[in-house]
């Protein structure tokens, strides 16, 4: 079970599970406790699998070295930290709202960024799709599935340092730059993305107030400053390194997307007029679908979303993607790469620049986010991949293919499980992680029955098999995931392979 909090320091932000001892030289140093942080994540055999993770296009589908979860984590963790330098060393009346809601620590915001997908499973967010939508299905768990809900049970249960129970025994304040979305399932009333994300399952409702008893003044359900730079940084980034990626694939047609964005600001009158049915009838239609997107960001974010701001970032994407970067493909040279660097760290630069930091933010914002500017911006980059690339018809039925790959899995390991003369040949991780399960399930049942729909025993043993399945099966790499099958399925005949890891 999981221990107490017995920690005997003072700053209630350096809290662990657990009190530990520094050595000489970390004690010399200004918070310690927050390398220590890093490191353990950056050592985790969790953060190393995110290298063969789909962040998009995997590799193998594109051809190239295109961004994977890692070397996404990477560059959003240096975004984050050059914006968390910026804001802590700010000596004026932004620096001064910082430190009162809990300061901004570089460090901190690193080990954040470095953690923050470390829950999305084999084939990124059609894997997370397809886990949510088999725990519901197969195994009764009313919570499904969410890879940042996953990243936070991996952080404080599954994945150990060196002792049972609390995880990685990090500090509070980087358990609470976690939480992007500080709540259980169902529990956003109205805040970013509550309709179906959380970073919590019911099971680890225990970690999420213990990190956020640490900010007394974030208020509830509110990012605290160093997820909210977190969170900026990974729109920044994800916003940019998949148009690199796309852009090097040769996958965006500078053609298409010019139509798209020409016909949306010439026939803007007439695409105001039309009712939304008609607009999502004719989606396909140039200029339609960022109409679409306008409206979508109006109805969500009527408290930021501007229709000037909308139309100048439409603008600047058009001039400096569509009619300047997209004009000249790639072609592998070296000024082809300068070309695409200049382009990305020129956007970078300008979006760091645009942070703003509010002491009483609107209630689907952070305490730290994008000035009205930037906000239309990233959304325009944003809908260049999401419209062109993720709609694709063909990349629709890749990812068909993965889906059934991950629903094999489930089913076979459940069946496993069910078969009392084999199961105790099943791996031996995932005997394991039921067993952490069905413990933290009975412990849930004592301490707080009401967030149980229910509290029969064959029930939670379920539910217990089930969470750990989806546990194991998203632990796996998209590689492990496809020779799993493989081998489970009895479709390979090569038994001993390098890495398999059953």
């Amino acid at each position: 079970m999981r221990a107490a909090v017995t920690t005997a320091v003072t700053d209630p932000r350096v809290a662990r599970r657990v009190p530990e001892t520094l050595d000489a030289f970390q004690r010399a140093e200004r918070h310690p406790e927050y390398r220590v942080d890093i490191e353990r994540i950056r050592f985790s055999p969790y953060f190393s699998r995110l290298s063969a993770v789909t962040q998009v296009i995997a590799q193998s589908g594109a051809g190239l070295a295109v961004h994977n979860r890692l070397t996404h984590s990477v560059k959003v963790a240096a975004v984050a930290r050059a914006i968390a330098v910026q804001l802590s060393t700010d000596q004026g009346e932004t620096g001064r709202i910082v430190q009162e809601l809990g300061g901004c620590h570089p460090v901190v915001v690193q080990a954040a960024a470095s953690s923050h997908d470390l829950g999305h499973p084999p084939y990124g967010h059609l894997g997370e799709h397809t886990l949510d939508r088999l725990a519901k299905d197969r195994f009764g768990l009313a919570e499904g599935f969410e890879g940042n809900a996953q990243t936070f049970r991996i952080l404080t249960r599954l994945d150990e340092h060196d002792q049972p129970g609390v995880g990685l025994n990090l500090t509070a304040a980087t358990r609470a730059a976690i939480l992007k979305y500080p709540w259980l399932r169902g529990n956003g009333n109205g805040r970013k993305g509550s309709s179906h994300k959380f970073s919590a399952y019911a099971l680890d409702v225990d970690e999420l107030h213990d990190a956020l008893s640490a900010y007394p003044l974030i208020d509830t359900g509110q990012q605290t400053v160093e997820c909210s730079v977190m969170d900026i940084a990974d729109d920044i980034a994800y916003s940019l390194h998949d148009l690199d990626d796309f852009y090097r694939a040769g996958l965006l047609n500078q053609a298409t997307i010019a139509a798209e964005f020409h016909a949306w600001s010439r026939d803007l009158n007439e695409l105001r007029a039309l009712d939304d049915a008609a607009l999502r009838y004719a989606s396909r239609s140039p200029g339609h679908s960022l109409e679409l997107l306008w409206r979508r960001l109006n109805k969500k974010d009527p408290w930021i979303a501007d229709p000037d701001a909308f139309a100048a970032a439409v603008e600047k994407v058009s001039d400096e993607v569509v009619d300047g970067l997209l004009t000249v493909p790639f072609d592998g040279s070296l000024g082809a790469d300068r070309a695409l660097a200049r382009f990305t760290s020129g956007w970078i630069t300008h979006l760091q620049a645009s942070v703003t930091v509010r002491r009483d933010p609107h209630v689907r914002s952070g305490h730290v986010s994008l000035d009205t500017t930037a906000w239309h911006e990233v959304a325009v980059l944003k809908f260049l991949h999401e419209r062109f690339i993720l709609d694709r018809p063909d990349l629709a039925v890749y990812q068909r293919g993965q889906a059934t790959i991950v629903e094999r899995l489930v089913d076979a390991f459940a069946a496993w499980l069910d078969d009392s003369f084999d199961v105790r040949r099943a791996p031996r991780r995932l005997l394991d992680l039921v067993d952490l399960a069905a413990d933290d399930y009975q412990q849930l049942r004592r301490d707080s029955p009401e967030l149980l729909d229910s509290v029969d025993s064959a029930e939670l043993r379920l539910r217990a098999k089930g969470r750990g399945i989806i546990d194991y099966v998203a632990s796996l790499t998209d590689a492990q995931a496809k020779n799993h099958d493989a081998m489970i399925s009895g479709q390979t005949e090569r038994l001993w392979d390098a890495g398999q890891g059953l």
